[in-house]
């Protein structure tokens, strides 16, 4: 079965919510991100928070209430900017806030999103965060992309981006390269070695098995050393019948 059957979505669209719009052109031209948009498999819009607020100041956050260090980020110019962003596509889309204080980010989240949702509104946090409000009047879903805190969420956004635009069928050259990677469905392990030209390089040889050509053998080595790194590196992902007592 073909990565297409497995994954159904064509194309996607992403809404970006930011302070710092000037952040993302670079990362938006480049490599299979930028192909992918000018084959029209990814849409990407970016929006500047502060067009929505309501001062000629263009005033995003104060103080918190009960005091603290920080400024808060105000919820009337975010759930209006939402809302509005919302109205620009047939689908309202899957609101997402990137927070330290959400659900941890993975491929298998990633797999489950780019089959259930084919539009994503990214919330960009800064400062010391939102106010409350906006988690409970919008209801997103919070997503972390690890256990340390960034400057803000674009980076955060990016991740998401790259991640999510890698399930959409033609996106990548070869299109069981999402299937077998590190982590994905085809293989939850770490992936095994891999090697190029030349075949020796300061004394170091690629392994015989992949220069025989016989798939099968090359298929088992692959196997094999997948499980031997994973062990290694990662042994909390192994299937219960491959760990072993400490």
């Amino acid at each position: 079965m073909g990565l297409a059957a497995r994954f159904t979505v064509n194309k996607m669209r992403f809404d970006i919510l930011t302070l710092f719009p000037e952040m993302f052109p670079g990362y938006l031209s480049q490599s299979i991100l930028n192909k992918s948009i000018n084959r029209g498999l990814v849409e990407i819009h970016v929006h500047n928070l502060r067009d929505w607020t309501t001062d000629r100041h263009q005033k995003m956050d104060d103080r918190p209430f009960g005091g603290g260090p920080g400024m808060i980020l105000m919820v009337e110019p975010v759930v209006r900017c939402v809302r509005e962003v919302q109205t620009m596509s047939d689908t309202p889309g899957q609101v997402i806030l990137l927070t330290p204080q959400g659900q941890t980010w993975d491929q298998t989240k990633v797999e489950e999103l780019a089959e259930a949702k084919t539009r994503y509104i990214l919330l960009c946090g800064r400062y010391e965060g939102f106010d409350q409000r906006v988690i409970d009047i919008l209801n997103p879903l919070e997503i972390s992309i690890g256990d340390f805190v960034l400057n803000g969420g674009e980076v955060a956004a990016m991740v998401l981006v790259d991640s999510l635009v890698r399930m959409i069928p033609g996106v990548l050259g070869d299109e069981m390269s999402s299937w077998d990677d590190s982590f994905s469905r085809g293989n939850r392990l770490l992936e095994y070695p891999q090697y190029t030209r030349p075949r020796e390089f300061e004394g170091r040889e690629v392994p015989s098995t992949l220069l025989g050509g016989n798939h099968a053998a090359i298929e088992r080595w692959r196997k094999q050393k997948s499980l031997e790194n994973t062990r290694i590196r990662r042994s909390d992902l192994l299937p219960d019948d491959e760990k072993t007592d400490p």
